[in-house]
């Protein structure tokens, strides 16, 4: 996507391997498992900032991008990558960012929120396998821009639309609402808050 990487210190990069097993969920869901576990850990760090998901799987307060979360796949290995902003955020971005500390006046210590969040990605990676997608995407959608929010998608073909989010396919595709009243599923796309 062309985009610039910052890595200050203090801030929480970390990547973990989820080996996939026969009868899993679609691994492109665990995007989706990522997003709640890392969402409710935040919410206990900081029970006073209002956090909230956007499709698939960034966690934002106030509109600003807080984190983000990315998977690879190499066979049945799928390398999950989260990096948070704890104690610092990039300037000048075409769209807004925040971090921890600029929420709340102090970042957490980047070790032990990663204790917390291995042990939240463990059960809801449980939970994932023992009982399906659904208890992810519930969760996700609890967490998530109400169903109205406008949002612009950006397509990977490089078209862009504009709709109101509309809720999730079972499968996690974005449900978007066009001005004709029809519904398209958003497998891919780069999402924005309008």
């Amino acid at each position: 996507m062309g985009r610039h990487w910052e890595a200050p210190a203090g801030n929480l990069y970390t990547s973990t391997i989820v080996r996939l097993q026969r009868a899993d969920p679609a691994a492109a869901t665990l995007g989706f498992l990522a997003a709640v576990a890392l969402f409710e850990v935040l919410a206990a760090y900081a029970p006073d900032i209002a956090f909230q998901i956007k499709w698939p799987n960034d966690v934002l307060s106030g509109g600003a991008k807080l984190s983000g979360i990315l998977l690879e796949r190499n066979g049945d290995a799928v390398v999950v990558g989260i990096g948070v902003n704890l104690a610092a955020h990039p300037d000048g971005l075409e769209r807004p960012v925040t971090s921890i500390k600029a929420l709340t006046g102090h970042a957490p210590d980047p070790a032990q929120l990663l204790e917390d969040l291995a042990e939240a990605f463990a059960r809801w990676v449980a939970r994932w396998r023992g009982q399906g997608l659904g208890p992810v995407l519930f969760a996700w959608q609890a967490a998530a821009h109400p169903i109205g929010t406008a949002l612009r998608v950006n397509l990977t073909e490089g078209a862009m639309i504009e709709g109101l989010y509309d809720g999730l396919e079972s499968d996690g595709a974005l449900k978007l609402r066009l001005a004709d009243g029809s519904v398209r599923a958003i497998h891919a796309g780069d999402v924005f808050l309008v």
